[in-house]
């Protein structure tokens, strides 16, 4: 596939504080005058607000709340995650094209590309659910080519959640908690979701592509009914829209902290600051899988990431995927 997302070269060029001519833009990116004028227009569109002096050329007046590449990397403290961005402004799932490209092998992806998008038509959950992802959530996916056994699968999906979890409290002091294994939620309502997929040998992993689903700047009304009462959205916690530029790029920033931290097998350091946010642990549930439903009380998370459930019969009971009800 032709990976073919949003691009606007000039946007790294235009300023807020100075103008810059379309000569000048024309001369850095060896584009004709207009082309120039074509970008400038794209951007118009998207909703930057640009002055334009026959003179003096182009000088940026302020920017939208969008996931373009250049808006996220700039200020962005990673040494590999989110270096490369594709952002699209609707398609049907990031975690789908971010698989299609890799299989593809047309280009090379590099480990840490990051896939988002501003809506997902057919965004996926576990077990093959469908994730309602309207326009203004953070939608995206990171690929990984972690030099890791098959095993760490779980592992990715709970330091993902310890990722999001910490850039929530670090952005907007709100109490999110886990619950295991792959959901954010605040008050027993659902905020974030994570959809970690891999592709494996018996011994290694090919590739794994972590989806990760953030309900930003979306008004309740946009959730469907069936899901309206257990869902929520900043926007609906704090009472106003957020920036998801700032939040994209502290999750970019703090997913590469723990990431590296599981490749050097610390998984210890992140399964602590898991337990510190666990909203399963200590709880009365039942946990639903395609081979069996058991019900207990949560008491552990493994180093391996299975949830550890005594049965009223007193069984200790190992789970490594499921659903918690």
């Amino acid at each position: 596939m032709n990976l073919k997302g949003v691009n606007i070269p000039i946007l790294s060029y235009l300023s807020e504080k100075k103008f810059i001519t379309g000569r000048e833009l024309s001369n850095q990116f060896g584009i004709s005058r207009v082309a120039v004028w074509k970008q400038i227009q794209k951007l118009k569109k998207l909703g930057y607000h640009i002055a334009a002096d026959t003179k003096r050329g182009y000088c940026l007046i302020s920017r939208p709340d969008i996931l373009l590449p250049t808006e996220i990397q700039r200020n962005l403290h990673t040494k590999y995650i989110g270096k490369r961005i594709y952002y699209y402004n609707r398609i049907n799932s990031t975690n789908s094209v971010a698989k299609n490209a890799i299989r593809d092998k047309k280009i090379h992806l590099q480990e840490g590309t990051v896939m988002i998008t501003n809506e997902q038509t057919a965004g996926r959950g576990r077990l093959g659910r469908t994730w309602h992802s309207p326009h203004g959530g953070v939608w995206m996916s990171i690929v990984l080519f972690p030099d890791l056994e098959p095993a760490y699968i779980s592992k990715i999906t709970l330091m993902t959640a310890v990722v999001l979890v910490q850039s929530l409290k670090a952005l907007f002091n709100i109490p999110a908690l886990i619950k295991w294994p792959n959901d954010i939620i605040i008050e027993d309502q659902k905020l974030c979701g994570i959809l970690t997929e891999m592709s494996a040998e018996s011994d290694r992993i090919n590739y794994v592509v972590v989806g990760i689903g953030v309900n930003a700047n979306i008004d309740r009304e946009q959730f469907p009914v069936e899901i309206r009462k257990q869902s929520t959205s900043l926007q609906e916690i704090l009472g106003k829209q957020i920036s998801k530029i700032r939040f994209a790029r502290l999750v970019l920033e703090n997913f590469e902290k723990y990431y590296d931290l599981l490749q050097r097998k610390q998984f210890a350091t992140i399964l602590k600051d898991w337990k510190i946010n666990a909203h399963t642990l200590g709880k009365k549930i039942t946990v639903e899988s395609a081979e069996q439903t058991i019900s207990g009380e949560a008491i552990n998370v493994t180093t391996e990431g299975a949830l550890v459930i005594k049965t009223e019969n007193g069984e200790i009971v190992h789970v490594l995927s499921g659903t918690v009800q």
